[in-house]
């Protein structure tokens, strides 16, 4: 009987039970099938810096980092990110006790929920939220609480009432997303305040996803939550190198906060990958201590990106939501009309887009345990080449007829 498995209860565990195969796979697929435009994952056409490649180079060249790393990460990347923090932020922290290098902001953030949540926590985070969010809550045990940001005036926004009313005496940790993928929201000094007052008050711990730190557009600003009061002890912050350098495939993630939070996550880390990233590490340090300028071009060049696509797209008839930060552009695309937009379904809309106009985008819906609130909207992202964007925007324009 070989190759018979039991029925008697399904394969997959059941925490995991509803997280089938991601949009993005196939959304990926449909665009190669269809020879279309992918604007739906979040991925740059085009390396970063090439010195910051040559440093990798030169790592494996120099044998540093083809072997295990250290566990907390190579010590010149700790160090280089704790000076980024001091210069950009004024905060402070100890190279060797808080910070921890991670295999990407995916796994620093399944590390720190496994970490900080037990069975039965409420964990509440900001929906349409970034889809591992819901799976390592999963993972952990933990109950998902969706505080839904809502469209108002152009842009989507945190109803403080309404977050405050969504925590309970099981209530565990924030899970806070600034600059916030999909919607592009970028959470005021206002708002934060009162987010920290909140988490004081009730006595809460924090993870802050701030993988999109160095994107933010226009009049906004990229404030740690970190830097209020009463949130140093409590808060694990989380970059990335993946979006500041566009590098994504090298991994690189790290965790900020006080030895004893930073000790609560590598004791889960350890066990995921160990290590990982070895010689990119090298070059990550090397990349963090880039000057001022080459933050503001990177800043300056997504802004242009993100014109571009958000005229296009205006132009085509969607309602636009103008990001003030990330690299995603969220529309509405009811004004299509009831048979372009599939009666504003973004899954039918989305399944349709490649063979309407060659484009492929992702359906915001996914992000929501509300699915019905995110139905309408759809997410494209701007972090290609120009070219790229503007023979998607003229593909688009078969939209307005």
């Amino acid at each position: 009987m070989t190759g018979m498995t039991s029925t008697a209860r399904p394969l997959l565990n059941r925490r995991l039970a509803e997280f089938g195969t991601t949009i993005f796979a196939e959304m990926s697929a449909l665009a190669l099938k269809t020879g279309s435009i992918n604007l739906g994952q979040g991925f740059p056409d085009t390396d970063g810096p090439e010195e910051i490649r040559e440093a990798a180079v030169r790592a494996l060249r120099d044998g540093r980092g083809n072997q295990y790393p250290p566990g907390p990460g190579v010590p010149e990347l700790r160090t280089a990110i704790a000076a980024h923090q001091e210069r950009r932020y004024g905060l402070s922290y100890d190279p060797d006790a808080e910070v921890l290098v991670t295999a990407g902001a995916t796994e620093a953030i399944a590390a720190a929920l496994l970490a900080l949540v037990e069975p039965g926590d409420e964990v509440i985070a900001l929906e349409p939220y970034y889809d591992s969010y819901a799976a390592c809550i999963a993972m952990a045990g933990g109950t998902r609480v969706p505080v839904t940001l809502r469209p108002h005036e152009g842009a989507f926004r945190l109803d403080l009432d309404e977050l405050r009313a969504a925590v309970t005496d099981r209530t565990r940790l924030l899970l806070i997303n600034t600059p916030h993928n999909p919607t592009g929201t970028v959470l005021t000094r206002e708002e934060l305040a009162a987010i920290a007052e909140l988490a004081v008050e009730r006595d809460l711990l924090v993870i802050t996803d701030e993988v999109y730190e160095h994107l933010v557009f226009d009049e906004a600003e990229h404030i740690p939550l970190v830097t209020f009061p009463g949130m140093r002890e409590r808060t694990v912050s989380i970059g990335s190198a993946g979006k500041t350098f566009s590098f994504t495939g090298w991994k690189v993630g790290w965790v900020t906060g006080t030895p004893t939070l930073v000790t609560a996550v590598r004791s889960a880390k350890q066990f995921l990958t160990y290590v990982a990233s070895g010689p990119f590490q090298y070059a990550v340090a090397e990349a963090l201590a880039l000057p001022d300028s080459y933050f503001a071009d990177f800043r300056a060049d997504m802004l242009a990106k993100r014109d571009v696509l958000a005229a296009g797209l205006a132009a085509a008839g969607f309602e636009v939501f103008r990001p003030a930060g990330t690299y995603f552009v969220t529309t509405d695309i009811r004004p299509l009309g009831p048979e372009l937009s599939r009666n504003g379904d973004g899954f039918a809309f989305c399944r349709a887009l490649p063979e309407l106009a060659g484009v492929v985008a992702i359906p915001n819906a996914v992000f929501y345990d509300h699915r019905e609130e995110g139905a309408p909207f759809v997410r494209f992202a701007f972090c290609k080449r120009v070219g790229v964007l503007e023979e998607a925007v003229d593909r688009l324009k078969k939209l307005a007829g």
